[in-house]
């Protein structure tokens, strides 16, 4: 039981008991008191024991923080010292990898103009052949438009029924 707890209870217990006239005296009940003192007595060390088992577990932790530090730092100084070692290397290999860089973006620049001129002589191309297609459809639009015109104009067409033609004087 968590002993702050326990201690809340022991407050109360004495809260509810009478105060004597004339002073801050209260008569207790050792009867309602006794069993929260054994219990506190319980649990405090557990109470210790877990803040004891939290002390030790942060020692441990700040014990291997310091050893992965100076790992760390012993680690760093060695690849000081390689890199100081390597620095001519180092310095040959800056210039390489600037030269290849250089080349890589002069290719990409000129796949870029490719891909550019490329995608431009596409849309060339399909803009002609859109305004191909819109010719033909504004071209059928209008015979369309003609044709009705011409037709609404007419006089309607005397019909033929079948019954006309089988009768003959």
């Amino acid at each position: 039981m968590d002993i702050l707890h326990l201690i809340d209870r022991l407050e109360e217990a004495i809260k509810e008991h009478k105060r004597l006239p004339f002073g801050g005296l209260r008569l207790v009940d050792e009867r309602r008191l006794w069993p929260l003192l054994d219990q506190m007595r319980i649990s405090i060390p557990d109470e210790v024991r877990r803040a004891e088992r939290i002390i030790r577990e942060k020692e441990r932790t700040l014990a291997q923080a310091h050893e992965e530090a100076e790992r760390i730092i012993a680690l760093a100084r060695s690849e000081a010292a390689q890199l100081t070692a390597e620095h001519t290397i180092a310095q040959a290999a800056e210039r390489q990898a600037a030269a290849i860089r250089e080349r890589a973006d002069r290719e990409a620049n000129n796949i870029r103009i490719g891909a550019d001129d490329y995608g431009f002589e596409i849309l060339c191309k399909l803009e002609q052949e859109l305004k191909r297609a819109l010719t033909v459809i504004e071209n059928g639009i209008r015979t369309i438009q003609v044709e009705r015109a011409g037709s609404e104009n007419k006089p309607p067409a005397e019909e033929k029924h079948d019954s006309d033609v089988s009768q003959t004087p």
